[in-house]
């Protein structure tokens, strides 16, 4: 997620069902309305997806148990029982991100995690079962050299968006920043630790670590290089493996992947580590960013233009990963739209409905694409946003307290589609509309996803289409609505995601 300075289906032709529902269509498309055809050769595999849909988890107040927001985003993460689900303590709240706000002394430490755990707890509650991509991003502050102590909050609920200070670690050569680490993560998966006075502190937890993301934008926060970064990502690695064997980890987290190709050359080149290091995954963000004062018939272009030089940066980051660590995987565990409304005064306005729909389009239309480049984890962003913490990039529906458009879609993609399942040669007569046919273990199935803001009829391939499910408007903050399909045309409404078997 960008720190403010910083500068990302419709209505099925149904046979005996009601107007009130759907919007029945005819066998005959209306005067002027576009006929996009769709032809899948099934017996073309161009692909086998190794594709994970997901989404983060950022900490915010709202979480925090005995909060109805809260309450129901954990039941909406249980619910939709994803893998990879990214969980991001962040530098906004300090006392909810950081465990040792303060430096030891010889007589005493500052270790707490009362404000951290709570959180922590119905996440690892909400996600039991399933892996897991923990990154606790801040970096205590006391570690850097800064011209004088950085402050922070005494209220946790409070923001702080300056708690970030200094480029350059105070120790030079990262131990203290390893140790930080290591014990963070042994307070969660060894029952506890022994401070840096030899004090022992007991959690009594033991939870497993599949994955740790070591640190997050750090081509933005603290103004890291590729030099810089790579040294601290081996002191952590090394640290955090030293109490969690089994952990995998994963570097970079880049809020501007296409700034600077270095980034990747440097760091997927093993010859810049420690030998032995690890680099089990690499992750970078992308979030389309339409000027203020766009509507949704401007988003229906900007959202997908933005993206497509978004996959382009992918292409190259790839083939930059395949030539110099082919064994490292690929997780896009930030994908989403950041409003330029959002973290200034009037942002407690939501966006139209219609904004949700866009947005969920967009993911669905990169799930396509990176589902074609076997990408292995796709991630949406964000869980909880709300007014004053990116409001744009919610999937909850901060006012009622229950899911929203982009949610659904979400689950409709993850339910659908899954690791293991063949991509088939799909043709889709128009840039207007995205599709992608699969063989999976259930059978055939076809996703398609409305780009434009506007209704197109979409002629479907030959063969049995028995159902489908859909997001579009008219399901609001609803789930995906389902219906049994009796004719070969699909009109799909204004960024509409349809799932067809």
């Amino acid at each position: 997620m960008r720190t403010p300075n910083c500068v990302p289906v419709s209505n099925v032709l149904l046979g005996l069902m009601c107007a009130a529902s759907f919007s029945l269509g005819s066998a005959t498309t209306m005067r002027g309305q576009e006929l996009v055809k769709v032809t899948v050769h099934w017996q073309t595999v161009t692909a086998t997806s190794k594709t994970t849909p997901t989404l983060q988890v950022v900490v915010n107040p709202p979480l925090r148990p005995g909060s109805a927001l809260g309450a129901a985003a954990f039941q909406a993460v249980k619910k939709l029982g994803a893998e990879d689900v990214r969980y991001v303590p962040w530098l906004p709240y300090p006392r909810l991100a950081v465990a040792e706000l303060q430096p030891p002394t010889p007589e005493k430490t500052f270790w707490d995690f009362s404000q951290i755990d709570p959180m922590t707890k119905e996440f690892f509650a909400a996600t039991a079962g399933h892996a897991t991509v923990m990154n606790f991003s801040t970096i205590p502050e006391w570690l850097f050299q800064t011209k004088q102590p950085v402050s922070y909050p005494a209220d946790p609920n409070q923001v702080d968006w300056s708690y970030e200070k200094g480029t350059e670690l105070r120790d030079p050569t990262g131990k203290a920043l390893g140790d930080y680490y290591a014990r963070l993560v042994s307070w969660y998966v060894d029952g506890g630790f022994t401070d840096e006075d030899g004090v022992r502190h007991e959690s009594g937890y033991h939870y497993k670590i599949p994955v740790w993301e070591v640190l997050n934008e750090v081509d933005f926060e603290h103004r890291m290089t590729p030099e810089q970064y790579t040294k601290r990502y081996d002191t952590i690695v090394s640290a955090i493996h030293a109490v969690s064997p089994q952990t995998k980890f994963m570097g970079l987290a880049l809020a501007a992947p296409g700034a600077n190709p270095k980034w990747f050359e440097y760091f997927l080149d093993h010859r810049n580590h420690q030998p032995g290091t690890p680099i089990d995954f690499i992750s970078y963000h992308f979030y389309a960013m339409p000027a203020r004062e766009e509507t949704a018939d401007s988003w229906q272009y900007t959202f997908f233009n933005q993206a497509d030089g978004f996959l382009n940066t992918v292409r190259y980051a790839e083939a930059i990963r395949r030539r110099l660590s082919p064994e490292t995987k690929t997780d896009l565990d930030e994908l989403g739209v950041i409003l330029q409304s959002d973290n200034k005064p009037g942002d407690d306005v939501p966006p139209p409905p219609v904004y949700w729909n866009a947005c969920a389009s967009l993911y669905s239309y990169l799930f396509i694409e990176l589902s074609q480049m076997q990408i292995d984890v796709v991630g949406m962003s964000q869980l909880v946003g709300y007014p004053t913490q990116f409001p744009s990039v919610s999937m909850m529906d901060w006012t009622q307290n229950k899911p929203n458009a982009r949610y659904w879609t979400l689950k409709l993609i993850k339910d659908s589609f899954h690791p293991g399942d063949r991509l088939v040669e799909t043709q889709v007569g128009s840039g207007d509309v995205a599709g992608q046919a699969f063989v999976t273990s259930a059978g055939r199935s076809l996703v398609l996803v409305n780009k434009r803001n506007r209704s197109i009829d979409v002629s479907l391939p030959e063969g049995a289409w028995k159902s489908v499910q859909e997001v579009d408007q008219s399901t609001g903050d609803g789930p995906a609505r389902s219906a049994q399909l009796l004719v070969g045309k699909i009109t799909l409404g204004p960024f509409a995601v349809a799932v067809l078997r």
